[in-house]
């Protein structure tokens, strides 16, 4: 995919700035070819010469070079590479990007390429909360620029939250799928609104807590990764989100509503309060069961007696209920954790369920709870095959794919 790739690779002022060394690194071994161009914030913690010495290329810092600009530099190099990389993407850069600021030479060039653009945030957590931030993300959204992270984690500053730039492995596998994405057609064009304004998308996400006792329950493996992901794509591309998640410990995505549950029954509450919308998306890893009588009091151990039995119950089966509502969503898309014989079994659960798409993946492995997934899209029309992609990439495919279909004349 990467060989003989050109990469124009932009570093702006970030700590995490040096993590572009190893980017780069990775990107030749893949066989591309990387043209670094520096900011002076980002020229603050990285060195040209060291960032020329892994690249093998000049670094470009000036605007005003006069020999570079002799050969109108910026825009020579705005239509050279075959994809704009901004790694990392301080917020400062982020918003001349997102206002058509050039007052360097980076953001001049950016202004200037026609080719994709992914940028690579990073910067305080409170910094990409921001309703600034927010704003100048979905705006370029709207324009096509892909974004990969910001992840969760420790910062400089002693804090912690979303706003690390992601690990230099996953913003290679961004650019793969940029560059995949390009070659099928499947950027975004700069559009005059974003393509879901005006619709609203309902995503359940992360696990249920089904109570045994005040102090134990009945759960899935279930990070929430995916599901919030999916509701942060839709809503960047101008969807009005409800996000009902049940228990998990990852930061909410911009821009949306979040309905808080701990069971499944109070999470179809939530769905059913949240209708009208024109798309579900059924994410969440609902139980099945639920015990048949939660105890009011915690169930003690007695030495030599056998354990208490558990009964079991059945859990509402929230996406077979909204696949079948009086108010049914346009799209109602359902996931299917399976392990073993995976397309089989979602394409059966499909028909079941009675929901136009069903998101099928082995999750024998490292998936749930992991930074990345495989998935098969299954629809009436057939299976589509997607390769091994991070999770934040799957939600802005499936986001992307939902907008062609609801948007479809």
């Amino acid at each position: 995919m990467l060989a003989d790739k050109r990469i124009l690779l932009v570093v702006s002022g970030s700590v995490s700035a040096y993590k572009a060394l190893e980017l780069i690194r990775l990107l030749r071994k893949a066989g591309a070819r990387v043209t670094p161009v520096l900011t002076a914030g980002g020229a603050r913690f990285v060195t040209p010469h060291a960032l020329q010495a892994i690249a093998g290329e000049a670094v470009h810092q000036d605007l005003w070079s006069l020999q570079a600009e002799a050969e109108i530099g910026h825009i020579r190099l705005a239509r050279l590479p075959d994809l704009v990389a901004v790694v990392p993407a301080s917020a400062d850069l982020l918003a001349k990007m997102a206002h058509g600021l050039a007052d360097d030479l980076a953001t001049t060039l950016l202004l200037a390429t026609d080719r994709p653009v992914l940028v690579a945030p990073a910067m305080n957590w409170a910094m990409w909360g921001h309703p600034a931030t927010v704003a100048n993300m979905a705006a370029l959204a709207a324009r096509g620029v892909r974004v990969v992270g910001p992840a969760v984690g420790a910062m400089a500053e002693a804090e912690s939250g979303p706003g690390r730039l992601s690990e230099p492995a996953e913003i290679l596998a961004a650019i793969e799928a940029a560059l995949t994405a390009a070659g099928e057609g499947l950027l975004l064009a700069p559009p005059l609104a974003l393509p879901l304004t005006g619709r609203h998308a309902l995503v359940t996400s992360g696990p249920t807590h089904e109570p045994i006792d005040p102090v134990r329950y009945i759960a899935n493996r279930s990070s929430g990764q995916q599901g919030h992901a999916i509701a942060g794509a839709l809503a960047a591309l101008g969807a009005r989100v409800t996000l009902v998640s049940g228990p998990v410990t990852i930061a909410d995505p911009a821009g949306v509503a979040v309905v808080r549950v701990q069971s499944a029954r109070e999470m179809l509450a939530a769905c059913e309060a949240a209708l009208p919308a024109e798309i579900a998306v059924c994410a969440a890893a609902v139980a099945d069961w639920r015990t048949a009588r939660e105890a009011g009091q915690k169930l003690k151990k007695v030495p030599g007696e056998p354990p208490p039995p558990l009964e079991l119950a059945l859990n509402p089966d929230i996406l077979a209920t909204l696949s079948r509502h009086a108010r049914r969503p346009a799209l109602v898309v359902g996931f299917a954790a399976e392990t073993e014989t995976v397309v089989e079994n979602a394409m059966a659960k499909r028909q079941r369920k009675g929901c136009d798409w069903i998101v099928a993946n082995d999750v024998s492995g490292d998936v749930m709870g992991g930074a990345e997934n495989t998935v098969h899209l299954v629809s009436a029309e057939g299976v589509e095959d997607w390769p091994r992609l991070p999770k934040a990439e799957v939600a802005r495919r499936l986001a992307a794919r939902i907008a062609r279909a609801v948007t479809a004349p």
